[in-house]
């Protein structure tokens, strides 16, 4: 069965009978659709009903390049008002007609707001997505993670944290939990920075990069927890390499990278 958006799945009936020539112009209006104009589209005037009264075999927007729907819901994302419902109207109308959920273009969307810096728009899309009940992967909660710590929003981004990932730190990529520490140290949150590592450790997972453990170090330092710092300097010597690097990461430990 098609995907459908519940906002839109009224406008469906009556869409699916237009010509297919008026299909793609229809397509990308519904980005703009008003409320307000509801009623209008749903009872429009007599001379202006079609004459077909069975459905077409396709789909709004069929004829438009799946790289052209992409380009064109990244521009009307960044000309948008700044509000929930202007952007959730957007992809709501954009995914109206879909028969699948697009998360593969949606995901090329993230990647070029990323690059753009647009994280605030990352963000909404990125919540939009699991409303919807797609995206729940850990790529997806690094991402949202990320634009959220850029979008100086690190207290949301912690709650995340602890709502979705945290209860699962025996499995959870390395990758995710070094994102995690480094938003943590980046934002002087110390006390949940050890939290989490004495967390993974817990479960004897052990890191893979040295500034895993120089982050952890450093904070340790800070804290006022000598012990500790050289207790993970010394558990974890064998990811320093280069000759003498243990004496530099203590020599160093009190500043932040």
């Amino acid at each position: 069965m098609m995907w459908r958006s519940p906002r839109f799945s009224h406008l469906v009936a009556r869409f699916t009978q237009l010509h297919p020539k008026h299909a793609s112009h229809r397509y990308y209006n519904l980005s703009r659709f008003n409320p307000s104009q509801s009623q209008a589209i749903s009872n429009p005037p007599p001379q202006q009903k079609p004459t077909h009264t069975d459905a077409p075999n396709h789909y709004i927007g069929h004829n438009v390049s799946r790289k052209d729907k992409n380009k064109y819901l990244l521009t009307t994302l960044l000309d948008l008002n700044d509000t929930k419902e202007a952007i959730y109207g957007a992809l709501d109308a954009w995914v109206a007609w879909e028969q699948n959920f697009p998360i593969a273009s949606l995901k090329l969307i993230l990647n070029a707001l990323e690059k753009q810096q647009q994280w605030h728009r990352v963000v909404q899309v990125i919540k939009w997505m699991l409303s919807k009940g797609q995206g729940n992967t850990m790529g997806t909660y690094g991402q949202l993670i990320r634009a959220l710590d850029m979008d100086h929003r690190v207290e949301e981004a912690h709650k995340f944290w602890q709502t979705k990932i945290d209860t699962d730190l025996h499995s959870v990529p390395w990758q995710l939990c070094h994102l995690m520490i480094s938003v943590y140290y980046r934002n002087n949150m110390l006390d949940d920075l050890v939290r989490l590592f004495k967390g993974l450790e817990a479960f004897d997972r052990k890191p893979r990069d040295k500034t895993i453990i120089r982050k952890v170090a450093n904070a340790y330092e800070m804290l006022g927890l000598h012990q500790e710092k050289e207790r993970v300097l010394e558990k974890y010597s064998n990811l320093f390499t280069e000759e003498g690097s243990i004496k530099k990461a203590r020599r160093n430990s009190s500043e932040k990278k």
